[in-house]
């Protein structure tokens, strides 16, 4: 009795560890168990996804050869096939909003130009069934259980790091082995590599750094696209990792628009609509064509943290959201301005003992750009390099063809010509207009819509972005074939007195 009474706990713990503890590997199958108990056998491709992040060990320079940092990797893998199906790489700490870009670039079909060298295809895309992470702050938020009830999956957690070793389960490194392969084979290979251990960091890791977030960015896709995922994984017998993963499809992956993908992704909150179709938003002011007639009502409003000037307003109908119009910040409306930095400036002109407004944060964006030549912040070359990676994402490879100008029956030199310079650009949303350059010759001025352009350089006009009769949003210039405000019938030449002076 006194033995059965030492052991019996051993066996009620070795039980629970059984009865925890993720099976792993089965022959061709992996099972893995939930936070809460569930079970979820591995049978297909894209039926479950992992995802985590790491810090890299390379230390990147900006475009002039200053040193930034070592910047963050987010992988997503899918389990059954372990191919990286996405990534994103930035500066940016893990954060809901960096999962959700890691996401989008797992979910979309992916091509790339010639400058990444590349003699495969990425090849996979699609959208899981489930997302099965870490139990960290950005895979417990609001924004992702959002994204997944938009797109149809559900998210799990993995068993707590706080409980006894023996208790966790160790399916983890499907989604932590890449990381550790990466940097035996990739990182440690590159100029600038810091090594793991801070402390042991070579001397020479700053001096030899030299790589900027898009040619680390171009490196890694190509060691992804051609090496990793075309490689044999013992568990996958002798099918490579991609073509595990495509013969594993039970489905034609479901293909989503970027647009549709976009909305998906945005963080949401809810707000009241104010008499005049009015919204108030971090402290801006938006207002939306048609939202007057919703005064009173509660809407959701989705919005990208990376740039909140411009907004998306949707009505709840029984269990649908049903888009009601785009609202603009007022004043703001040719302006970037991220979530943080909004708050920031909103925190400086109060400190400033000055009212918070949208001409209030005006000012300081404009005292932002008139100051950009001087000496940047860390923090703004990690944004200038990720916006050279975002645009680099953005263009479409076309191999030139002799006939291209004849499409549009324009002479390539001259369209040349139509288009912005290089470096320069463009907001296509919302339309603006000089109403007395319109009076003068009635055609749309391709300048008006560069981000630059901060009013009419002939005239030392503020452009106007809505009728000033009605508030109707301008149509795109191809119906402006009336010459007049589409709700209204004001015409454009009568609206040159409506618009203010402005230094240009």
């Amino acid at each position: 009795m006194t033995v059965y009474r030492i052991l019996q706990p051993l066996i009620d713990k070795i039980e629970q560890a059984k009865s925890i503890r993720s099976p792993g590997w089965r022959g061709s199958r992996l099972s893995v168990k939930t936070r809460d108990g569930k079970d979820l056998q591995i049978e297909h491709s894209n039926q479950v996804w992992q995802c985590d992040h790491t810090r890299v060990d390379v230390l990147l320079v900006d475009q002039h050869g200053k040193i930034l940092s070592r910047p963050w990797l987010t992988t997503v893998i899918d389990s059954y096939s372990r191919c990286i199906m996405g990534i994103n790489l930035g500066y940016d700490a893990p954060s809901s909003q960096v999962v959700a870009l890691a996401l989008r670039h797992a979910i979309l079909s992916k091509q790339y130009g010639s400058e990444y060298g590349l003699y495969e295809e990425w090849g996979t895309s699609g959208l899981p069934q489930h997302f099965y992470t870490y139990g960290g702050q950005d895979f417990r938020s609001n924004h992702l259980q959002q994204i997944g009830v938009q797109l149809g999956f559900v998210c799990h957690l993995r068993v707590s790091e706080a409980a006894p070793k023996e208790l966790r389960p160790s399916e983890g490194g499907s989604v932590e082995r890449p990381f550790k392969t990466l940097n035996t084979e990739l990182f440690s290979t590159l100029q600038g590599y810091t090594g793991s251990n801070v402390q042991e960091r070579p001397k020479e890791a700053e001096k030899e750094a030299c790589l900027t977030l898009r040619q680390l960015e171009q490196n890694l896709v190509r060691y992804i696209v051609d090496n990793y995922n075309q490689r044999l994984d013992a568990p996958m017998g002798d099918q490579t990792r991609f073509q595990r993963w495509e013969s594993g499809l039970i489905a034609s992956p479901d293909l989503l628009s970027e647009r549709d993908l976009d909305i998906c992704l945005m963080k949401q909150t809810r707000r009241q609509i104010q008499r005049g179709g009015y919204l108030q938003f971090e402290n801006l002011i938006y207002r939306g064509e048609l939202l007057a007639g919703y005064a009173g009502e509660s809407v959701v409003l989705r919005y990208d943290p990376r740039d909140i000037t411009t907004i998306l307003v949707y009505r709840t109908e029984g269990d649908k959201e049903v888009f009601l119009a785009r609202a603009y910040a007022q004043d703001l409306e040719t302006e970037e301005l991220s979530l943080d930095e909004a708050k920031a400036i909103s925190r400086k002109v109060r400190e400033a003992g000055k009212a918070v407004s949208n001409r209030s944060i005006l000012a300081e964006v404009r005292e932002r750009e008139t100051f950009q030549t001087q000496k940047k912040t860390k923090k703004e070359r990690q944004k200038v390099e990720q916006a050279e990676v975002k645009k680099a994402k953005q263009l479409i490879p076309v191999e030139p063809e002799s006939s291209g100008a004849t499409v549009v029956g324009v002479d390539a030199d001259r369209l040349a010509q139509m288009l912005p310079s290089a470096g320069v650009g463009i907001k296509m949303e919302p339309i603006r207009l000089c109403a007395a350059c319109y009076a003068e010759s009635p055609c749309d001025r391709i300048e008006w819509q560069f981000k630059a352009t901060k009013g009419c350089a002939s005239h030392k006009l503020h452009l106007l972005s809505e009728c000033p009769n009605c508030g109707a949003r301008f149509k795109i210039p191809a119906l402006w074939i009336d010459g007049h405000c589409q709700r209204c019938f004001m015409r454009f030449t009568e609206m040159r007195n409506y618009q203010k002076s402005v230094e240009v």
